[in-house]
Order: structure tokens, then C-alpha cells, then sequence
């Protein structure tokens, strides 16, 4: 029977628990659930959809407003004792055995998002099996490299300030270390590689695809999901090479908004609030940030996970009488973050933390770190241990 071992190196999670991200996957239906039902889209194509904000976002469309949905993901299935796979396989797995309990349709693809083939592949589903038309295409992709389909280039993103290096505090979760870092500054090749692997390109690139292939319904809404954060995070992340590739979104808004005009369709960036993602939780600095904010937003009773965050975007906002817009039109869900007051107080914590006191009750470690596991299976409410083989997790299928 295989032990589960939840293993970190720095802040990225080496092990991985499958049972439990079966159980937070259904703990995320059950709160979606018990907001009750609300009005939203019937057809549903989510690209980055196996964890954190796409995976959020499947769950509340799915379980609060009835939708059908398409994922399309790249994650890696078990291979041995030692090689169980990815968390997002097992999520793709239980999302789509509870919806389909639902009496609802849950196709996962399991491949390279930024491929020509994989967009043919949806293509075809949609007009064979899935109605042919779709009224709602969520762009949530998370990936530091991406391969150009045109020309095969590889790029890589690069995490990285501009002009010159950022100093601060960050935090390693695998030794319980706060410490000094430095993040060197990008140069023009790093900034426009990051461009190209976290901007807009192939976000247009799919609803280009969509749009030819006539498979999107008249009134279609896209969504890409960015995050602009404050002056408080604003020299490594806005102000960085991170931030190139959202204003880069913020532009391929306005082609994909042209592209749409005839079938009465729309772009919306959605400015999300900040959550504990295996990305997020990589960004230098930004595990400081959090565990301030996560500390002054739990008091105030506003803080976020993910499906919390995601089923007030779409139940609220979106599909509700909720929205707020920013003078570009973006949606700003981030509201409660970026207020004055919230602002306010978790710089002053901030500047109180410190080696001996960040994992202490002063801050909000304890939850990023849950929050972190959780994502990899660990630490999950209502998880019952169980017994399992190598062999029937490679039966489980996507």
C-alpha cells in the first residue's frame, strides 16, 4: 500500500497525496453547493482548468450554475511508487466523476495547451459531442514555458524585476526560513520571453481558433484571469517582468474584443485577489505579502481561497448584479484586497515580521502553508486516510 509523503523543496511541493485531492475537490463542491444555484453559462471552456483559479472555476460553473465543461490541462498521470503524477491529474479525475453524477458533461484533454493540435482537438469535440457552440471561454493557463506553434521555439519566463534588482524579505516553507533575498533585474530578452509565455498570445491564438471554426455563440464572454497587486508588491510583481505580461493581456483584450464585435462577444480581464497557488507560492517576497494580508483579511472576515474567490467572480459579478470595473473595464473582484485600510494595516505588519515572529500567531503562516498543502492533497478537511495501490491509481482514468 503506498505511503503519501508531503515533501517540499524551498516552496515547491515534491510529493503528493491523491486521495486527499479527491476530498478537497469534492470539499470545493460542497461549498459551491451550499451557496445554492445561479444563473450562468450551459457550455464551458476552461484552458488551465486541473487547480487553483481554473479548477475554482469549473467547480462553481459546474456545481452552481449547471454548466457543461471542457478542461484542457497538461498534467502527468502515476508511474510508479515513486512517481505518483501530478495533483492535477487527480483533480481532473474527481472533478469529472462528481459531474458526471450530476448528470452533467466533464471532458478533460490532458496535453499542451499552446498547441495548434490541441486546439483542432476541442475544435472537434465541441461541434461533435458538445453542441457546438460554447458561451463562455475562461483562459487561466499557468506555465513558465511554452513552445511557439508556429515556429517550435521554446521560451521561458523569467520572475524578475526591471531596472534594477528588489531586496526584501521571503520565506523558504521547506526549512521554516525567513530570509533576505535578492531578485536581479530582467533583461529586454528575459521581459519579452516572458511576454510570450505569460501574455496574451495564446489567449487570442485560442479564441482566433474558436472564432474560425465558428464554435462560439453569439453573446460569447472570455475571461483571463491577471493581478496587479499594490505598491506593496508593486517592484516584483507589477512592476516587473510578471506585470509585462498582464499589461500584455490588457492589450490582447481590446484585438479580442474586435475579433468578437460581429457575434456581439466580449473580453474581460478579471483582476483576482491575492491566493496561496504552487505559482504564487514561488514569486520572491510574495509568501510575506500573503501571510500579512491572509493575517489582516481574516480578521476583517474577507479572506479568499480560490473556489471562494472564483464563485464570487461568476455567481456575484459576472453573473449577478455585483460588478465593479476599473476605468480600462477590467473586473476588480480584488476589491477587498486593495483597500485602503487592508493596505494599510498589512504594510504595518509587514515591517513587524521577522525571523523569529513570521510563523507565530502575529502573521497568517499556518494558513498559507494549509493552503499550500492543500493543493498537493495534504492537510485536507474531512480526509480519511485509506489504502491504495500503484495499480488502481494507473486505472483511474481522465
Amino acid at each position: 500500500m503506498l505511503k503519501f509523503e508531503h515533501k517540499l523543496r524551498g516552496n515547491v511541493a515534491l510529493g503528493i497525496n491523491p486521495l486527499g485531492c479527491k476530498q478537497e475537490v469534492l470539499n470545493e463542491i460542497d461549498y459551491v453547493k451550499n451557496k445554492g444555484t445561479y444563473f450562468g453559462p450551459k457550455k464551458v471552456l476552461i484552458i488551465g482548468a486541473s487547480s487553483s483559479y481554473g479548477l475554482a472555476t469549473r467547480i462553481s460553473l459546474a456545481f452552481g450554475a449547471g454548466s457543461d465543461t471542457i478542461g484542457v490541462s497538461f498534467e502527468k498521470g502515476p508511474k510508479s511508487e515513486r512517481n505518483l503524477g501530478t495533483a492535477g491529474w487527480y483533480n481532473n479525475i474527481a472533478f469529472r466523476e462528481a459531474a458526471e453524477k450530476e448528470g452533467l458533461i466533464a471532458k478533460n484533454f490532458v496535453q499542451d495547451a499552446f498547441s495548434h493540435e490541441s486546439k483542432q482537438e476541442v475544435i472537434d469535440y465541441i461541434k461533435k459531442d458538445f453542441g457546438g457552440k460554447i458561451d463562455l471561454v475562461v483562459y487561466s493557463l499557468a506555465s513558465g514555458v511554452r513552445k511557439d506553434p508556429n515556429t517550435g521555439e521554446l521560451y521561458r519566463s523569467s520572475i524578475k524585476a526591471i531596472g534594477e534588482p528588489v531586496v526584501g524579505p521571503s520565506i523558504n516553507m521547506e526549512e521554516q526560513l525567513y530570509y533576505t533575498e535578492t531578485l536581479d533585474y530582467a533583461t529586454e530578452q528575459e521581459i519579452a520571453d516572458t511576454v510570450k509565455v505569460m501574455g496574451g498570445e495564446d489567449w487570442q491564438l485560442w479564441m482566433e481558433a474558436l472564432k474560425d471554426a465558428d464554435v462560439l455563440a453569439d453573446n460569447v464572454l472570455t475571461t483571463n484571469y491577471s493581478y496587479l497587486g499594490t505598491e506593496l508588491n508593486h517592484p516584483y510583481y507589477g512592476g516587473g517582468t510578471l506585470g509585462c505580461a498582464k499589461a500584455d493581456c490588457d492589450e490582447k483584450t481590446e484585438a479580442i474584443n474586435e475579433l468578437l464585435s460581429d457575434i456581439n462577444g466580449k473580453a474581460q480581464i478579471v483582476v483576482a485577489t491575492a491566493v496561496t497557488t504552487k505559482a504564487s507560492a514561488v514569486i520572491p517576497f510574495f509568501p510575506v505579502y500573503c501571510i500579512a494580508l491572509y493575517k489582516v483579511m481574516t480578521e476583517q472576515g474577507t479572506h479568499e481561497t480560490p473556489i471562494m474567490h472564483q464563485d464570487r467572480i461568476y455567481r456575484e459579478m459576472i453573473y449577478g448584479d455585483r460588478a465593479e470595473y476599473d476605468e480600462m473595464g477590467r473586473l476588480r473582484p480584488d476589491n477587498w484586497e486593495i483597500n485602503s485600510d487592508t493596505q494599510a494595516k498589512t504594510k504595518e505588519l509587514i515591517q513587524k515580521l521577522n525571523a523569529d515572529n513570521f510563523n507565530s500567531e502575529i502573521a497568517a503562516y499556518d494558513i498559507l502553508y494549509k493552503e499550500f498543502s492543500i493543493l498537493s492533497g495534504f492537510l485536507v478537511e474531512n480526509y480519511v486516510e485509506q489504502e491504495v495501490t500503484i495499480d488502481e491509481l494507473k486505472e483511474l482514468k481522465y
